[in-house]
């Protein structure tokens, strides 16, 4: 097929080749490389495929969405045909992480199910890594798998940031930095700037509503204002998404589900307001909680980025150059910072304990400890000790009832937490898990999930929340 003029087309031929004589593989590309929108269209016709499936992970539930519609156009096929959203882990052919680099906890557990089932079930599976501002190398070596690295597609972006005098003016608090600075910030860009629309990050549903608020009643007739979140109506993403009409300029306030994967037609200016909402778990209280954080320098990169992919932009950052110096690196791994009951309960399921998987970053033992005795209060899980654990035969049977019970391969890692993959299916193909012996020196899983605790994962929500619906 033909290709779009992509510079990740480049780096195919490498990352083809790569994928014939390894299981495992990193690609590293910038933002707008297209490694979304070419990879899984490249694969199709690989070798080692034989007819199997190729399930690509998404960060959100709309990057998939976004991503398939594409991949389907490329085709000149409806979604549904080649490229569809249901997906079985049988006769899969190969998992695509896309957008690891935000390393929510999903995305993690995803992983090290998927080498899991790699190791003992599917060792010809190929998992492909993919990323912008992932450490490739770490990854690489951590995984023993080549990298494959492309070059990016990104036009010229200019870069303002806040003088003292006017950072001051904003205060402290996020909430009302946020609501005093980006509404000035708007009209601003507006003024300079006769063209092209707008894209402005900002933390949380109430920041865009906030904002939203500000900035609506003082727009002219050719200005119309979006908001862009997980939990809009798919009209309203799509209206969100889709090019102004002519003569029309479009803002888009935005939650980070812009930061990557979607590209929204028309964009040349963009607004960070610096902040980001992460999850946090509160041992106190036992629930965790979304905090409003400085964006990291990666990410504070990727949304300048999207000023410049469809040509020339300009990006406003809300803060002085001495604070972008104070903003770390990356934020911390989500399997970090966050409740681990929900993953500890995805792998009482999987049958594998916790020490039995490879993690890039395995997720603390203080908090696994607390995890699994909440779960044994809520009568989700039982004790095995050291007297038996899964069979193999029971994990074969996990790895296929994934699509109906929503496990961690297929589940989005965004705002609305739903399953959200975007993946090129062979209808014709009903290949079986191969099998291999069970190492006897696998680890024993101490806890087998009880029929409450099965229930519980279908509901796609915390256990302690799903324990009171």
């Amino acid at each position: 097929m033909q290709y779009p003029d992509l510079p990740i087309v480049q780096a195919l031929p490498d990352l083809l080749q790569a994928l014939q004589n390894h299981e495992r593989v990193v690609l590293q590309a910038p933002p707008g490389a297209g490694k979304t929108t070419v990879v899984p269209l490249a694969l199709l016709n690989a070798p080692w495929r034989d007819g199997g499936k190729i399930l690509m992970l998404e960060p959100r539930q709309l990057a998939a969405r976004a991503a398939a519609t594409r991949l389907a156009a490329l085709l000149h096929e409806p979604v549904g045909e080649t490229v569809g959203y249901r997906v079985r882990l049988e006769g899969v052919a190969a998992v695509i992480f896309d957008e690891f680099h935000e390393r929510s906890l999903r995305a993690d557990l995803g992983l090290a199910l998927a080498l899991d089932a790699q190791a003992v079930l599917r060792p010809e599976l190929r998992i492909l890594v993919m990323s912008a501002t992932l450490e490739a190398e770490r990854m690489g070596t951590w995984l023993q798998a080549p990298v494959v690295s492309s070059a990016g597609f990104l036009f010229p972006v200019e870069t303002h940031y806040l003088s003292p005098r006017q950072a001051a003016a904003g205060g402290t608090r996020p909430a009302e930095r946020l609501a005093t600075l980006v509404p000035t910030a708007v009209r601003e860009a507006l003024r300079q700037h006769s063209t092209g629309d707008l894209l402005v990050f900002l933390p949380g549903l109430a920041d865009l509503r906030r904002v939203a608020d500000k900035l609506q009643p003082a727009l002219s007739d050719t200005v119309r204002l979006h908001l862009l979140h997980g939990e809009l109506p798919l009209a309203e993403q799509d209206a969100a998404l889709r090019p102004a009409p002519a003569g029309i300029r479009k803002i888009v306030l935005s939650t980070a589900i812009s930061e990557t994967s979607l590209t929204i037609e028309g964009v040349t200016v963009v607004i960070d307001g610096g902040f980001a909402r992460v999850p946090r778990f509160q041992a106190r209280t036992g629930f965790s909680s979304l905090e409003t954080v400085p964006v990291s320098q990666a990410a504070a990169d990727q949304r300048r980025g999207r000023a410049g992919r469809l040509g020339p932009g300009t990006c406003y950052r809300l803060w002085t150059t001495a604070e972008h110096d104070d903003l770390p690196a990356y934020l911390p791994p989500e399997i970090l910072t966050a409740d681990l009951s929900g993953l500890a309960l995805e792998l009482a399921l999987w049958g594998a304990a916790p020490q039995s998987l490879r993690w890039l970053d395995a997720p603390p033992a203080p908090a696994l400890a607390l995890a699994h005795d909440l779960l044994r209060r809520l009568g989700a899980v039982e004790d095995l000790g050291g007297s038996g654990a899964w069979r193999l035969g029971e994990k074969a049977i996990e790895v296929n009832r994934l699509e109906s019970r929503g496990d961690a391969i297929t589940h989005s890692s965004g705002e609305n937490n739903k399953s959200a993959s975007a993946q090129p299916v062979n209808p014709q193909s009903t290949n079986p898990p191969k099998l291999k012996p069970l190492s006897p020196q696998e680890p024993k899983n101490p806890q087998k999930p009880t029929p409450h605790g099965r229930a519980l994962a279908r509901l796609g929500l915390a256990p302690r929340l799903g324990h009171l619906v």
